[in-house]
C-alpha cells in the first residue's frame, strides 16, 4: 500500500493507494465498484467466485477485500471465516457487501471478523469513502518511525507488525479488534462512549448501529480473558479500560 500527500482545497491529506480485491458475482455491480475504486486511484482485481479467493490471495496479496455474501463456490460468510483463520490473511481488512439488511445478518458478518458491512443498494461514493477510512486505519501507523510497543499488564501490542501477545503467546485479532484494543490502551481510564469509539476507531459515522462496538468488545474479551474485568461496561454510556 502506497501513501501519498495530496493537496485538496488547500489542505494536505494522506491518501492510501491500495490494491483491492472485489469478490462479486453480479458483473454490473462489480464493474460499478471497480470503476469508482480506480477513479479514486486504487488498483483492483475482480473475482466472481468465492472458491477462487484463497488461492488468488496467496499468489497476489491485496490490501483490502470487498466481499459479497451470496457467491457461487463458497459463500461470503464461509469465506470471511476462512480469511480470518488463515495466518496470511487474518489481518486483511474485509468489507462485506450484501442485499441482506437485517441486523442479525450484519451481526453475523461482524462476528465472523468483517470490518464493515454495506447493504445493497449502496452509494458507490460512500463505499469508496469507507474503503479509504478502513485503509487509513489499517495503514495510518505504517509510516517510518510510527511503530511503537504498547503494554497493558501481560498484553503487548506491536503497532509496527500489528501483533498482540499475551504472556508471550501471540493472540490472533482481526484488524478492527486490534485497532479497538489499541484505542482502549491509549485511552485507559477514560469512559469512552460507543459513538466515540465508532467515530475514532471505525473512522467515520458508522450507520450499522452501536451494537457493532458491543460485538467487537465481546470478541476481545473472549480472546483476551483478562479484559473481562479490565474493560468495564458503563451503563447507558459506553466502556472504560481500568
Amino acid at each position: 500500500m502506497r501513501q501519498f500527500d495530496c493537496p485538496l482545497q488547500g489542505t494536505t491529506i494522506p491518501l492510501y493507494m491500495a490494491h483491492i480485491l472485489v469478490v462479486e458475482d453480479d458483473p454490473d455491480i462489480a464493474d460499478l465498484i471497480v470503476h469508482y475504486l480506480r477513479g479514486a486511484g486504487h488498483s483492483t482485481t475482480h473475482l466472481a467466485s468465492g472458491s477462487e479467493v484463497m488461492d488468488h490471495l496467496r499468489r497476489d496479496p491485496a490490501d483490502l477485500v470487498i466481499l459479497d455474501v451470496m457467491l457461487p463456490g463458497m459463500d461470503g460468510m464461509a469465506l470471511c471465516r476462512a480469511l480470518r483463520r488463515d495466518t496470511s490473511t487474518s489481518h486483511l481488512p474485509i468489507i462485506m457487501l450484501t442485499a441482506r439488511g437485517e441486523e442479525a445478518d450484519r451481526i453475523a458478518g461482524l462476528e465472523l471478523g468483517a470490518d464493515d458491512y454495506v447493504t445493497k443498494p449502496f452509494s458507490p461514493r460512500e463505499l469508496v469513502a469507507r474503503v479509504g477510512a478502513r485503509l487509513r486505519r489499517s495503514g495510518g501507523d505504517s509510516t517510518p518511525g510510527a511503530a511503537e510497543i504498547l503494554e497493558y499488564g501481560p498484553i503487548r501490542i506491536d503497532t509496527g507488525s500489528y501483533t498482540v501477545t499475551l504472556d508471550g503467546q501471540e493472540v490472533k485479532l482481526t484488524a478492527k479488534e486490534f485497532l479497538l484494543l489499541q484505542y482502549f490502551v491509549r485511552h485507559r481510564g477514560r469512559v469512552l462512549s460507543r459513538d466515540l469509539l465508532l467515530t475514532d476507531v471505525w473512522g467515520y459515522q458508522y450507520t450499522g448501529g452501536t451494537r457493532t462496538v458491543d460485538v467487537h468488545i465481546r470478541r476481545l474479551r473472549e480472546k483476551l480473558p483478562l479484559l473481562n474485568d479490565a474493560i468495564e461496561t458503563v451503563k447507558q454510556f459506553g466502556y472504560k479500560l481500568v
